[in-house]
């Protein structure tokens, strides 16, 4: 079979139901193996050619929808929350006696480490349109514990998000074992080096991992929130309305776990937390010069 680098795929093994991209082609023990990334799904594979077939062109675009439709679904609950708080924020910081327009809001800032170049980008995107200010970094996982402590102090970020791909493998080992999963001791020595430059849980929020990721050893290295509570895969997407959600709730007020994650496409049995406070600042007045140069 002709499969290409970077070719689109599916693994009749499990009824093609998440979309690969291939990555690397590698010969193993005289066999041609494929290392395959989720094209929606925070996950990384590796195949027999003869367990994979390329997705046609109509399949893939019908998956797609079907993603895309879910997404926008999430889009759709989030801005609603964000409106809420929004609403609420308003009463609250004026008494509900001045006009609303006279104050102004500071958002949490985001720093995202990714290990996939492709996913940061959807995620960029999705910053963008939430409004979110963030500084995206593309890194392989390997290299993160090293790099994240440089990047800390210079983007001084209010939420820290470590992910990329992840798996794991019931060949290396249980599943409390670390050494059985691809990148989750990567993450986790990244989420302990960022805990030396800034310990406190609420000074900087973490959000880290991937699909299938050792979730216990997270929160325990020191993670707010992460994947994956029962290994299952996450979605690209998930990280960002996890962290959208900490950036727009005021900083006086906790968090509730299951607000987060009821939002998120995998829900709680991909994403888990601990009780954190919220990181946006409202201040006033809102003054724009150019009001005042007309007085």
């Amino acid at each position: 079979m002709n499969i290409k680098i970077m070719d689109i795929v599916g693994r009749k093994s499990y009824n093609c139901d998440i979309l690969f991209r291939v990555i690397d082609i590698q010969h193993i023990n005289g066999q041609k193996v494929a290392i395959l990334y989720g094209e929606d799904f925070r996950l990384i594979a590796d195949s027999p050619f003869t367990d994979l077939v390329i997705i046609d062109q109509n399949e893939r675009v019908k998956l797609e929808q079907e993603y895309r439709t879910l997404e926008e679904q999430s889009l759709k609950l989030f801005e609603q929350d964000v409106d809420l708080l929004r609403q609420r924020q308003e009463y609250e910081a004026t008494g509900g006696y001045v006009k609303p327009s006279n104050y102004f809001q500071i958002p949490g800032k985001v720093l995202h480490v990714d290990g996939d170049p492709a996913y940061l980008k959807k995620c960029m995107t999705l910053y963008e349109k939430i409004g979110i200010p963030v500084l995206g970094i593309h890194c392989n996982e390997k290299e993160m514990p090293e790099r994240i402590g440089e990047l800390i102090d210079y983007y001084r970020p209010d939420i820290l998000v470590i992910t990329g791909h992840d798996a794991y493998s019931k060949a290396k080992g249980k599943i409390t074992d670390i050494n059985a999963y691809r990148h989750s001791k990567h993450f986790v020595q990244t989420v302990r080096e960022a805990r030396r430059k800034i310990p406190h849980l609420d000074q900087l929020v973490i959000f880290a991992g991937a699909c299938q990721s050792h979730f216990e050893s997270l929160i325990h290295a020191g993670a707010n929130f992460a994947s994956s509570p029962s290994r299952i895969n996450i979605h690209a997407l998930d990280p960002v309305y996890i962290v959208a959600k900490i950036s727009f709730t005021p900083f006086m007020e906790r968090i509730n776990v299951w607000d987060v994650l009821r939002n998120t496409l995998t829900g709680e049995k991909g994403l888990g937390g601990i009780e954190t406070k919220g990181v946006l600042r409202t201040g006033m007045p809102y003054r724009p010069h150019h009001e005042e140069e007309e007085e």
